[in-house]
């Protein structure tokens, strides 16, 4: 019996179909929630052993909403339900009978939660059928995909990643968790709308930033080289091979004595880098010719003492080709496999490139818990994606998901009645105890101490602020990363954050460390194991400070039990190379990453706010405290969940990959028109469907679909093909960028979260605390009803809260001032907010 997860007692009514909605509820049943999975009688809408992987841990029932009897069977399971999860386009679960506005006006404390493709209050697009390819081509996801699809020339680019899914999975399955806390405080649920495009677009967060004059030392020789085409009128048609030479020498592929791909990881971090050159043993021959050393790459560029340094990204190139070319020799005396080890053990970023097949059937995996294995009725022994996130207190209890079974609704209708909430450290607030002031954010008054660095920690902290919690964001007094990653970066990743430097090394700055640690009720880390117990975040130390304060930690490569490279330490780039995604993206032979910047650390983010929802909810509900754990291993599992498996007697892994790969199939494409790009995304039962399109009768008689679409297709506009299909009722869009989205849809940023403006939202903050203006896309994709949504500030200069925060811990005006002159804590990381 798996008594300790912390969801038991939590009972859940999923009506999900494709992927994201089941996928919340698969990590609600991970959890330990009793969920009872809603299929029509014709089974899933969607046909893919995926289904084996959603259901896991689930019961199914067969109901057919359209009959009396079937509505009636719904409605008595939802009312033994304390969450109803449906993902059909808005209005569509409401005309079959059910309606969630009247539900919970019958019972204030069921939580609803509604997954539409687009906002239900998208005018235009509410009510396009919206699969996953077609939200991501209407997005900006096949455009946008980074420096080296520009040089290439290659737009669109397709990629079968479920990114759409996976980051609205983690966002609703986070924002469930959190109203079950609020829950618990107010004794009232609450709605909760969580569009799938809005999840993407906050997924592509990072993509779609714009700093305006951002100064030239931030420029890639990519960039130049753009630039230098565009000014030129120059084509764009730059060989994979070519490509490699305007990439920064320690963040690139190279290839090894087995002749596959190792990819280097270490820009921006002086530590790293050095390390990367010492274990290649070229750092002593740098020095030699005279490798310059900038001692601190915070001030402005002209005045450094030096031309630049290791550990500043990206290099000027006439060091990135002397560099590039000598670690291209000695990575030829290795083979792949073992400059992993050297890499891994050297906690140095780097990781050889593997396929998925690989990954999902690699020793690590299998021991750290990240695949799992599930008799599954249909597959056999099936290896699935593990947990996307645990407590580490029953991370165990996770690891023997039960396969997928289906019963009858007398069955279905027994669990839930046998699944009530277990006994609570404070009963939650019912009748008349109920709060009358429940409009407050769910997470009102939870603070938080936020450690983490680059993206996915910090942004699953400043992730929480939106909810309420306060964050405190402490960083040392002196940077290990170079500006890029530690101010760029934190335009996003520090949003609504105080922010306090502080030396922890010093014995000073350790009291000050535990005097924060004391006042906070959850402390957040990216880092691997080894490192806690230096740190004092060890379970024991870190009680021992603050007895019942709660711990969230993020990493590469962890799972729920250790495997060999779980100490290993990485970046995004690290496991999409590990993982497959960079060997599908571009190719086994030339492999390349999936650019979206952040594509797995902005969602294991969004998963590191789902732990540390997971702890205040268990908290509240058991009085006991909890570590909670994720990693962007797990991330990209869930990234990869449509093809993530294996069982005997499998299909290849022919997922669509390479960039001359434009869809799935020859009816899931895309494909040119008059004035730009079409996607289509349809099969062949939808032929019928496509017949009835003026221009496009006979297609089911053709054999060569693609040359006829292709034909037929260019000799009008994307618009207008588009609007034909959708009235078929087949999915189609034109494909749209990034910029033109931000261009209609930016507006100056007026304290609201853009959640009442549909499907996109931009805010534009020309009096950035940075000094430049600053667009980004608002944090509007969890809409509750009821529930508070902050919008929160910008990002504050690095130590702009030092002495407040110091001074609310007790200290004098003197005190702090003796402090500041050791550089025990520090108000600043130069001369200016982001160096010129």
């Amino acid at each position: 019996m798996k008594t300790d997860l912390p969801l038991i007692g939590v009972r859940v009514i999923d009506f999900g179909q494709q992927i994201a909605g089941p996928a919340v509820a698969m990590i609600l049943a991970d959890l330990g929630a009793t969920v009872i999975h809603i299929d029509p009688p014709t089974g899933p809408q969607w046909q893919s052993p995926a289904n084996a992987i959603l259901n896991r841990n689930k019961t199914t029932v067969n109901i057919d909403l359209k009959s009396d009897a079937g509505l009636a069977q719904a409605l008595t399971l939802i009312n033994h339900a304390d969450i109803v999860l449906e993902s059909f386009r808005p209005g569509v679960l409401k005309r079959l009978g059910i309606d969630f506005q009247q539900l919970r006006q019958e019972r204030p404390e069921l939580i609803t939660i509604s997954m539409p493709g687009y906002a239900s209050n998208d005018q235009l697009r509410s009510q396009w059928k919206a699969t996953e390819a077609i939200v991501a081509a209407n997005s900006g996801a096949f455009t946008d995909m980074g420096f080296n699809r520009v040089l290439m020339g290659v737009d669109p680019s397709f990629s079968p990643l479920a990114l759409c899914s996976a980051y609205a999975t983690t966002l609703a399955a986070s924002s469930v968790v959190m109203a079950l806390f609020a829950r618990e405080k107010l004794g009232v649920g609450d709605h909760i709308e969580v569009p799938i495009v809005a999840a993407l677009m906050e997924g592509l967060s990072y993509n779609s930033i714009v700093i305006e004059d951002l100064p030239e030392r931030y420029l890639t020789m990519r960039e130049h080289e753009i630039n230098h085409r565009r000014e030129n009128n120059l084509p764009m048609d730059v060989s994979y091979e070519d490509l490699q030479e305007y990439l920064d020498p320690f963040y690139r592929t190279y290839e090894c004595r087995d002749g596959r791909f190792f990819y280097v990881v270490c820009p921006s971090h002086r530590n790293h880098a050095k390390r990367c050159l010492q274990v290649t043993g070229l750092y002593e021959e740098l020095l030699a010719e005279g490798l310059p050393d900038v001692s601190n790459l915070h001030l402005p560029i002209d005045e450094w003492d030096d031309e630049t340094s290791i550990g500043v990204y990206p290099l000027p190139k006439k060091w990135a080709d002397i560099i590039a070319a000598k670690m291209k020799r000695v990575f030829l005396t290795k083979t792949s496999e073992e400059w992993g080890v050297i890499f891994g053990e050297g906690q140095i970023p780097g990781a050889p490139h593997r396929t998925t097949q690989e990954w999902v059937n690699s020793e690590h995996c299998a021991q750290a818990g990240l695949i799992v294995e599930v008799d599954d009725p249909e597959y056999g022994v099936m290896k699935q994606p593990g947990p996307i996130v645990w407590l580490e207190e029953s991370a165990e209890q996770m690891l023997k998901p039960r396969a997928r079974v289906t019963v009858g609704f007398e069955s279905a209708l027994a669990e839930l009645a046998g699944a009530g909430a277990e006994q609570q450290a404070t009963p939650r607030p019912t009748g008349a105890d109920v709060a009358k002031d429940n409009r407050q954010a769910w997470l009102a008054g939870v603070k938080v101490l936020d450690l983490t660095n680059v993206i996915a920690g910090p942004h699953s902290a400043a992730f929480l602020s939106r909810f309420g919690a306060e964050v405190i964001k402490l960083d040392p007094v002196t940077p290990l990363y170079d500006p890029l990653i530690g101010t760029v970066y934190s335009f996003q990743a520090n949003i609504g954050k105080k922010s306090v430097l502080v030396d922890i090394n010093t014995e000073p700055g350790r009291t000050i460390f535990h005097q924060l640690i004391r006042s906070v009720d959850l402390v957040l880390i990216n880092a691997p194991e080894r490192q806690l117990l230096p740190l004092g975040l060890d379970e024991a130390s870190l009680q021992a400070i603050n007895p019942g304060v709660l711990f969230c930690r993020l990493d590469c490569l962890g799972g729920p039990t250790r495997g060999p490279k779980t100490d290993y330490i990485g970046y995004d780039d690290i496991i999409q190379a590990n993982s497959g995604i960079m060997s599908r993206f571009g190719g086994p032979q030339t492999p390349e990453e999936h650019a979206h910047l952040g594509t797995l650390d902005v969602n294991c983010g969004f998963a590191g706010g789902l732990g540390m929802a997971l702890c205040l909810y268990y908290k509240i509900r058991t009085g006991r405290h909890c570590r909670a754990h994720t990693s962007l291993s797990a991330a990209t599992n869930l990234a990869q969940i449509n093809f993530a498996y294996d069982y005997p007697g499998r299909a290849p892994f022919n997922e669509a990959s390479g960039r001359e790969a434009l869809g799935n199939h020859e009816l899931s494409h895309f494909y040119p028109t008059k004035d730009g790009n079409l996607f289509i995304d349809a099969n062949e039962q939808e032929l019928i469907k496509l017949e009835r399109v003026p221009g496009l009768v006979g297609i089911s008689e053709v054999d060569d679909k693609k040359a006829f679409l292709t034909e037929v297709l260019g000799k009008d506009s994307a618009d207008h093909w588009a609007q034909a299909l959708r009235a078929q009722d087949i999915a189609a869009v034109r494909s749209v960028g990034i910029a033109e989205l931000r261009e209609r849809y930016t507006r100056p940023a007026d304290g609201k979260m853009g959640i009442d403006l549909g499907s996109y939202a931009f805010s534009s903050y020309h009096d950035h605390p940075s000094g430049h203006a600053v667009t980004i896309v608002d944090h509007y994709s969890i809409r509750p009803s009821r529930a508070q949504i902050i919008a929160q500030p910008p990002t504050e200069r690095f130590g702009h809260s030092t002495t407040e925060i110091i001074a609310g811990l007790g200290y004098t005006n003197e005190q702090i001032a003796t402090l500041l002159n050791d550089n025990v804590i520090g108000t600043g990381w130069g001369k200016e907010y982001l160096p010129s």
